[in-house]
């Protein structure tokens, strides 16, 4: 399939100070699909789940980027479609099975299809983050990357202590700042590389900090805290105030200059 996928924006861009050396990234902020792939054979309901999008994340950036006058690049895409969070080698960039939920749109697609996701949505998405990250170094202000997602509140049968987790790959100062001032509130549980680890090669957060030597973190929210307006304003309060006493901070330095690797297409890696 040759899908027309004219007027459908992969990702957008929130402009920003980069003075402070902060850029939001932000992989599963939508649901959306382009009209020629209709609902990829799924029952409307399943794009209300976290097997879509990251439910409540989209209005944290925004208001984080709005409050603190920072940049942000946003993906508008359904991870249904193809994961931006996964390196393109990965079995798990066009989920098949995802949750419970067979996506029959996804079944049996070839790899001209798959080429075609990977250079109209998932390079595009990624080539922005590149371009914020590169103007900032430029001006002299390399970046700390924060990651922002959210997660399920209960997984398998299991519930979920963490009302937010941090994760990180090799370097953990930027995570450790959130964890302490998170922590601050009694009344939250913050998990340190917690529901889950945070070193997954090619991911956003691998791709873009990792192999730069930037700092970074990957921000987890539980999903039903942000999943409406209150909850929202609540996180963007917490959050902000973490992240300009970060700024304020004024230790989270690059460990180390490094080119951008270039990515490669999928049948070279």
């Amino acid at each position: 399939m040759t899908a027309d996928v004219s007027g459908f924006d992969s990702h957008y861009v929130l402009p920003g100070d980069r003075g402070p050396g902060i850029l939001l990234v932000c992989d599963h902020a939508r649901s959306a699909l382009p009209a020629a792939y209709g609902d990829l054979g799924l029952p409307a309901s399943e794009f209300d789940r976290h097997i879509a999008y990251d439910i409540g994340v989209e209005a944290v950036v925004n208001g984080l980027s709005a409050r603190l006058g920072l940049p942000a690049v946003l993906s508008c895409f359904s991870r249904l479609l193809i994961d931006p969070n996964r390196g393109v080698s990965d079995p798990t960039l066009i989920m098949q099975l995802s949750d419970g939920a067979v996506v029959p749109g996804n079944r049996d697609i070839d790899d001209a299809e798959r080429n075609f996701r990977l250079s109209h949505f998932y390079r595009p998405y990624h080539d922005a983050i590149d371009a914020e990250i590169d103007a900032a170094i430029a001006e002299g202000s390399p970046p700390v990357l924060i990651s922002v997602h959210s997660f399920t509140q209960a997984w398998k049968g299991l519930a979920r202590p963490w009302h937010a987790g941090l994760l990180w790959e090799d370097d953990r100062r930027c995570s450790d700042l959130f964890i302490q001032a998170l922590s601050a509130d009694p009344n939250l549980i913050v998990g340190d590389n917690e529901p889950y680890a945070g070193g997954l090669s090619g991911d956003t957060m691998n791709m873009h900090a990792v192999r730069r030597g930037l700092p970074h973190t990957l921000l987890e929210i539980r999903q039903d805290l942000i999943s409406d307006d209150k909850g929202v304003s609540q996180w963007i309060e917490r959050l902000a105030g973490a992240i300009e006493a970060m700024i304020a901070n004024g230790q989270i330095k690059p460990l180390r200059h490094r080119e951008p690797v270039q990515q490669q297409p999928a049948g070279d890696r």
